[in-house]
């Protein structure tokens, strides 16, 4: 089932923040899971089934999840014909219980955040002899985060055959969360175009800043997550240690997003047309909260000079966004977009 997902061109929404050229990579229909993560979790667990000697069905995989790696995991899962174990933590919506559900996993609820339930899941695979499939790296544990970020790589890939030559991009906008997303795309972008590559600038949730409070106190740095953001696949307070090597050496800026820019973006990028003045040769898109870190970021530093100026932005600049999710819960995408 694979295929490229979507590279889009945004020319009025760049004509109006003040740039050359905007690209959209939309990851909504990778593999038919609605995310990026689809390229990842379920590598890995194909990576361990094919390394096993037995049958499948004796291997158990388990992982944390806000929402999309975990079904990436669980898709992986029953795919290779293993058992799966999913810790969710208490913010994970219904909806998104239910998709992973739907490939047969176990879900397991846990009270506290995201780092809670990394924790947790981490003490019950040492206890009962699990594989953990996971998306974040930590001391003595590397090995299978490194192999889903090789996963995440396909999708930097795809947009290096698509727009290799005079239009490679000046600025890529990527998603934080615990870094590897956007450790894999920088990496590689590197790896392909040297010093030509984009400069990368990495957004998070304000409410979650493990990567910028990392960059400014000059070390790996962890916060604890207060309160949860809506971008809920960016809701990680401890980065991943291998993702934070190669982003200590590749970002050249780090935003935090404000929760009252996320469903404006959304809405933006949804519905383009009903904007004033309207967007009208601009596609729409179904991006989902985590998906418009980027472009809300972006769009806040086209409305104020000394950012824009500082990010080296300008009418020149051909920025790239990777709309990382669509709709993961239709139900509280469509009550966001709709503003209810």
């Amino acid at each position: 089932g694979y295929e490229p997902t979507p590279l889009l061109s945004l020319p009025m929404l760049a004509a109006a923040a003040g740039l050359g050229a905007l690209s959209y990579k939309d990851e909504g229909p990778r593999f038919g899971l609605k995310s990026f993560k689809a390229l990842g979790g379920a590598y890995a667990v194909g990576r361990l089934v094919a390394e096993h000697e037995g049958d499948p069905g004796e291997l158990t995989v388990a992982c944390a999840t806000d929402g999309n790696h975990g079904r990436s995991v669980a898709w992986g899962a029953e795919r290779a014909g293993c058992k799966c174990m999913i810790y969710l933590h208490a913010e994970v919506s219904e909806g998104r219980q239910q998709a992973i559900e739907a490939y047969g996993a176990t879900c397991v609820r846990i009270e506290g955040n995201y780092d809670d339930s990394v924790r947790a899941c981490a003490e019950a695979a040492d206890a009962n002899g699990w594989h953990v499939i996971s998306d974040t790296s930590y001391e003595g544990y590397t090995e299978v985060p490194r192999q889903v970020m090789a996963g995440y790589g396909v999708i930097a890939h795809e947009i290096v055959e698509a727009m290799d030559g005079p239009e490679i991009p000046t600025h890529v906008f990527l998603q934080g969360g615990v870094g590897g997303f956007a450790g894999a795309i920088s990496r590689y972008f590197r790896q392909q175009w040297g010093e030509r590559a984009p400069k990368l600038i990495v957004c998070e949730p304000e409410l979650a800043p493990c990567l910028y409070a990392s960059a400014e106190a000059g070390g790996f740095t962890e916060v604890p997550v207060e309160e949860e953001t809506l971008m809920a696949g960016l809701s990680c307070g401890v980065p991943s240690v291998i993702a934070w090597d190669v982003l200590a050496a590749e970002a050249s800026g780090f935003m935090t997003v404000p929760e009252a820019l996320v469903v404006p973006a959304m809405q933006l990028a949804a519905k383009p047309a009903e904007l004033d003045p309207p967007l009208q040769s601009d596609p729409s898109i179904e991006a989902g909260e985590s998906a418009v870190a980027g472009l809300a970021a972006l769009l806040a530093a086209s409305q104020r000079p000394e950012l824009f100026d500082a990010l080296e932005l300008g009418v020149s600049s051909r920025v790239l966004l990777i709309g990382t999710e669509g709709a993961t819960d239709p139900d509280v995408y469509k009550n966001l977009i709709d503003g209810d």
